[in-house]
């Protein structure tokens, strides 16, 4: 364990022992919950920790509490430590414990790098790194009732594969969701960069097979703890409805293609992200073959106890020398035309992970699964990036060509002359997250579920422009405020006016009843399938409607 591993792990236990001293309180039944809730409300408090926060799970009971009428358990563990000897195994169950665990506060986060961004781009995201430890195999929960079947709703954060945690984004709070919409929310860590993928079985043998997706395998794991567990939290487990952002929408569309994750999938929303193009499990090999002999290591006891920091460093060095030049601040190349890329990501090895899902196909053993797929206009934010036209020019010439460039400077600036160059340069720029892009990938992958002829494809498109600092537009990550239902608690980045607020409404709404039945309809907002011909998309925005394929003729200069 590394000095900050444990520094981290001995401020953890000292929050533990306290909370733990005031635990021991025994468990109640769903009619007492419910009374103890009216109580609560009725004595006009709004937060308690009364003793009908307890719920059973098949390896103990645990101990949350109750915030405005959501019963709230943080950090529950779903598998053992995976530092030591544990690194690079699939995920082991937690040892059971007597008594009742206390689950009040997160868990930690998966070692990683901390966020060195601008101010302006902090303060839209409220970014909080917490804090990291290898134990971090945790799931938190957010329930109106510990009875009852509702649909779950399991989101999975981004941050690519390298970083983010379940708690990393203010709009990522599960108890809106939970109060307004009658669902259970669960968010969940996991293994990420090269302690979730790095193919180590060269040193450790044929236990160490599946090391290379681990940080996949875990969330399969979540899964099947939900599928498990849920129930006692109020939850359906043959209602689930997994959803994730940017990297979330990686995580999201291979699972539809693992055979592992097959039936604990109910629905699915990939949002700004998805279809993504793992390497082979050569390519892969090679990569940590080169990452193993630049650190030196000759056994697993020496690569087990290395530095995370140490390990992430040579990994990062090894992976940058390998790649092709792409990706964040250089061309964004058209979806499903990227080589695949080694390093933090998984892999494709032929157990595991047999597909590129989304990329190549979709999956056949997901067919049955609704998707939603969409995407932000200003996907590109940089809010430090303060292009000129001919800057923006410049750029898009180098990432595309001339005539492309002149072609979608002009078209954009037709299209939305109500924005700045600096906001037209987040649609379509310099940076990897390209909103006309992303675009394009919405309509190739569910372009690839409709052929499936199965269960439908819907696709979305967030246009709503924050009123926050100046040209932020409808920045990566913009839409989870409004689908968690959480733009007071994000006003830094919503200003939580009125429009905010129908917006948000509107949105959880949608995913809340996808999640429920498979259609994100609702009243007065019909939601259409997607089919190939027209594009329908339902467009989020102060006027929200479904329309055929926007931004459809910007896009399309792209892909020329």
């Amino acid at each position: 364990m590394s000095k900050s591993d444990s520094n981290h792990g001995l401020r953890f236990d000292r929050r533990k022992a306290m909370l733990s001293a005031s635990a021991g309180i025994t468990a109640m039944t769903a009619a007492t919950s419910t009374a103890a809730t009216k109580t609560l409300s009725a004595a006009g408090s709004t937060c308690s920790t009364p003793r009908a926060a307890v719920a059973r799970t098949q390896y103990g009971k645990v101990r949350g509490y109750i915030d405005d009428g959501v019963f709230t358990f943080k950090g529950v563990p779903y598998g053992a430590n995976t530092g030591g000897e544990n690194r690079w195994l699939p995920a082991r169950p937690p040892a059971a414990w007597d008594g009742e665990l206390p689950t009040l506060i997160y868990g930690a986060n998966c070692p990683q790098r901390l966020h060195t961004w601008s101010p302006e781009q902090s303060f839209l995201y409220q970014w909080t790194d917490g804090w990291i430890s290898e134990d971090m195999l945790k799931v938190n929960i957010w329930t109106p009732s510990l009875s009852g079947k509702r649909p779950v709703m399991f989101y999975i954060h981004g941050g690519g594969f390298s970083f983010g945690s379940a708690y990393e984004l203010a709009s990522q709070d599960g108890a809106q969701l939970a109060r307004h919409h009658d669902v259970v929310s669960v968010t969940v860590n996991h293994r990420l960069n090269s302690l979730g993928f790095l193919d180590v079985s060269s040193l450790g043998g044929p236990a160490y097979a599946d090391s290379v997706n681990v940080g996949m395998t875990d969330l399969v794991a979540a899964l099947r703890w939900v599928r498990d567990n849920i129930a006692n939290f109020g939850g359906d487990p043959n209602c689930v409805m997994i959803y994730g952002q940017s990297g979330g929408g990686s995580k999201v569309t291979t699972l539809l293609g693992m055979s592992s994750a097959e039936g604990l999938i109910h629905r699915a929303s990939a949002q700004s992200g998805g279809g993504g193009n793992p390497p082979g499990i050569e390519e892969s090999s090679e990569y940590s073959r080169r990452v193993i002999a630049d650190l030196g290591v000759k056994d697993m006891a020496g690569l087990q106890k290395l530095e995370w920091a140490r390990l992430n460093e040579v990994s990062n060095a090894v992976a940058a020398k390998m790649n092709p030049p792409a990706g964040i601040g250089g061309p964004t190349p058209i979806p499903g035309t990227a080589r695949p890329r080694v390093g933090a990501g998984p892999t494709v090895d032929g157990r595991t992970i047999t597909m590129r899902s989304f990329y190549d196909a979709a999956p056949e053993i997901s067919k049955k699964v609704p998707v939603l797929f969409g995407s932000v206009s200003e996907e590109g934010n940089v809010m430090s990036s303060r292009p000129t036209e001919a800057q923006w020019l410049a750029t898009l010439t180098r990432n595309y060509g001339e005539a492309k460039g002149k072609a979608l400077v002009e078209a954009l600036k037709k299209a939305h002359p109500e924005k700045s160059i600096r906001t037209l340069s987040y649609m379509c720029g310099g940076s990897g997250l390209n909103g006309l892009a992303l675009r394009n990938n919405v309509t190739r992958m569910a372009t690839m579920k409709h052929a499936q002829n199965a269960a439908p494809a819907y696709a979305w498109y967030f246009s709503w422009q924050s009123p926050m600092l100046e040209d932020a537009g409808a920045w990566h990550t913009a839409e989870l405020a409004f689908c968690f239902d959480n733009t007071k608690r994000c006003d830094q980045g919503t200003g939580n006016g009125p429009q905010a607020q129908a917006l948000a409404k509107k949105m959880a709404t949608a995913w809340a009843n996808f999640a429920r039945k498979g259609d994100p309809s609702q009243p007065g907002l019909k939601w259409e399938p997607f089919e190939p011909n027209r594009a329908r998309t339902m467009v989020f925005d102060n006027n929200c409607r479904i329309m055929d394929d926007p931004e459809g003729e910007l896009r399309k200069i792209l892909l020329s």
